[in-house]
């Protein structure tokens, strides 16, 4: 029976990635059942390469299972074609990824609004909730800033403000604390702390021990299994 509090399922989740050239088959996940409360701070850890950035691309809808199922609020977007996941992800999901990925000609404001223009945000309210979203992180007086004179720190903070940016009810982050010096550490992971308070779903893959030791649900991927499912 599903878990009525899950946000985000998997079921018998497999990703397998083949060579063209040869018949080497490299076995990514190997069934995973996974179920992410509602709400929660979770996080996927384990070893580099057994799986975890995988499983949180898949459950994320950046890439397709070889076989299983992925619900996010029930809806299997494993059977979705490619559109119909871009839906699910510009209304459900936000993403946070280890590299910034920010516009370099854009100011951190201006990469937010860009966000929200393509989530369909009303023009006239861009520039409010950007200011908004950049006052959450903290950067509110950094807005006029390109990202080249943003610290990394800084910039990871833009970053999580964008993913932020349509309002989405999980967030989905892959090692995002792992280009940063200690101290961006500190301040960074504080700010998803503040977020997951107000409400969100937070997901996150990382090798960061303090981060995981303060997860309230803790997943362990070894060898594209689940070893651990508390």
């Amino acid at each position: 029976m599903a878990d009525t509090n899950a946000i985000i399922r998997t079921e018998a989740l497999q990703k397998v990635y083949s060579n063209g050239k040869s018949a080497v088959r490299t076995h990514a996940l190997r069934g995973v059942d996974l179920s992410i409360p509602r709400g929660g701070f979770s996080c996927i850890v384990g070893p580099s390469g057994h799986g975890k950035s995988t499983l949180l691309q898949l459950i994320g809808g950046l890439d397709r299972p070889t076989s299983g199922n992925v619900y996010i609020d029930d809806i299997n977007i494993a059977t979705l074609n490619r559109n119909k996941i871009a839906e699910v992800r510009a209304s459900k999901i936000g993403f946070v990824f280890q590299f910034f990925n920010l516009l370099p000609n854009l100011t951190a404001l201006e990469n937010l609004q860009t966000a929200m223009m393509l989530g369909g945000v009303k023009a006239k309210e861009q520039r409010s909730k950007a200011m908004e979203l950049l006052e959450l992180v903290g950067l509110s007086d950094k807005a006029s800033f390109l990202p080249n004179q943003l610290s990394g720190g800084q910039q990871q903070r833009v970053s999580i403000a964008r993913a932020l940016s349509n309002d989405p009810e999980i967030l989905l982050m892959d090692e995002p604390t792992g280009n940063l010096d200690s101290e961006s550490e500190k301040d960074v992971l504080e700010h998803i702390f503040a977020i997951h308070k107000r409400g969100k779903t937070v997901v996150i893959v990382t090798h960061n021990d303090t981060l995981a030791a303060r997860a309230e649900h803790l997943f362990v991927i070894k060898d594209g299994v689940l070893a651990k499912n508390p």
